[in-house]
């Protein structure tokens, strides 16, 4: 290791920044001379299926800290992570916070970082939906605007960065680290025997099937929208079955609102990462409001019907597999008439640089830039 090696906090506590740290820390590690990274795992998502057990299944080393913060409002649960990190950040004094994403640990950590004076990184930037009605917008926004660095997935994300006055020299458009670790997974699970998997089973009972993910609170919260997500999904149950894990808000969603899945819906459990891969690669369909996935159907070439009325990923829509159907049965249901009217494709283009090398180019920025902070 040098004499000064550049010191970072890496910084995950959801779900979706797992798979994203993952590649990052593969390819740091490639680097020890030059890197001493630290793991913070906030606790925002704290049960085993949705944080544990992505460690173990990713290869991502234990949290150097966890700082246990679990659920909460908007606002407790960010108050909690600055409280909490800034406690971190003053103990480890990294020259550079590294963030993924836009939940709420990626909004909290990077704002205590700025007023300590470490230099922010953020991992995904740029991304914008124009909704500010989403938590993550304000969260994507918020965060860009006090970067440091910005590492980009899309051609949108430059766009939106240099429209908001940030400087190009600052701005790097490296690929996906999410393509990255899906890459490396699927390699992986070529390896593996699944039928130990949950969820295995029932794709193994169903010739042809679709995948249903839906968290969103504009979907989940408010009973019409979620009534009409229900009636969409039962309309294409009656001809393609759909497995569905479902996240806890969205269950206790649909028994609060009395809404009832049909008998064609298979009703899973939240799975874990590996288990959920093998499952979605495989479906002649999908259905979701998650922004990840949008970008990994697209990778694959899977069909993809995002649940929503718009996306920070454009790039899906544009050059990918992905259709905008929001909530309306009608509409969700003619699309899904439409897509499985056509044979399956055996290959897509992806987007540029979607290749599984976006961690290298960012550790290779990284090295060239933070150096001076650690003379």
């Amino acid at each position: 290791m040098r004499e000064n090696p550049i010191r970072l906090s890496i910084v995950a506590g959801a779900r979706p920044n797992f798979m994203k740290i993952a590649p990052i820390i593969r390819a740091l590690d490639q680097h020890k001379t030059t890197f001493n990274y630290r793991l913070v795992h906030t606790g925002q998502h704290y049960d085993r299926n949705m944080s544990e057990v992505f460690f173990e299944e990713l290869g991502i080393p234990p949290p150097d800290h966890h700082l246990n913060v679990g659920s909460g409002s908007h606002a407790v649960q960010t108050a909690e992570i600055m409280t909490r990190f800034e406690a971190v950040c003053l103990a480890d004094r990294p020259h550079a916070v590294l963030v993924v994403g836009d939940v709420n640990s990626t909004l909290a950590c990077s704002i205590v970082a700025k007023k300590l004076g470490i230099a922010v990184v953020h991992i995904e930037a740029g991304l914008r939906s124009g909704d500010t009605r989403m938590p993550e917008e304000i969260n994507r926004m918020v965060t860009d605007a006090i970067s440091d660095l910005f590492f980009v997935t899309e051609p949108s994300g430059v766009e939106n960065l240099l429209r908001e006055a940030h400087p190009a020299s600052h701005i790097h458009f490296v690929g996906h680290v999410m393509i990255d670790n899906l890459f490396h997974q699927l390699a992986a699970l070529a390896e593996m025997d699944t039928t130990g998997f949950e969820g295995d089973a029932v794709k193994r009972s169903l010739p042809s099937y679709g995948v249903v993910t839906l968290h969103r609170p504009s979907n989940v919260d408010d009973p019409q929208a979620l009534r009409g997500v229900v009636a969409g999904l039962a309309a294409v149950a009656a001809e393609l079955p759909l497995v569905f894990p479902a996240h806890p808000r969205t269950r206790a969603r649909l028994a609060e609102f009395g809404l009832t899945l049909a008998p064609n819906i298979h009703l899973l459990d939240p799975l874990p990462y590996m288990a959920f891969l093998n499952l979605w690669k495989d479906a002649r369909l999908v259905l979701t409001d998650s922004g990840g996935l949008q970008e990994e159907t697209t990778a694959l070439g899977i069909p993809c019907l995002t649940l929503r009325e718009n996306t920070e990923r454009p790039v899906t829509v544009d050059e990918g597999s992905n259709q905008l159907v929001g909530n309306d049965p009608i509409r969700i249901a003619g699309l899904a008439r439409q897509v499985l009217r056509v044979a399956p494709q055996s290959t897509s283009a992806r987007p540029a640089l979607w290749d599984g090398r976006a961690a290298e180019r960012i550790v290779a920025v990284l090295a060239r830039e933070l150096l001076p902070l650690a003379v």
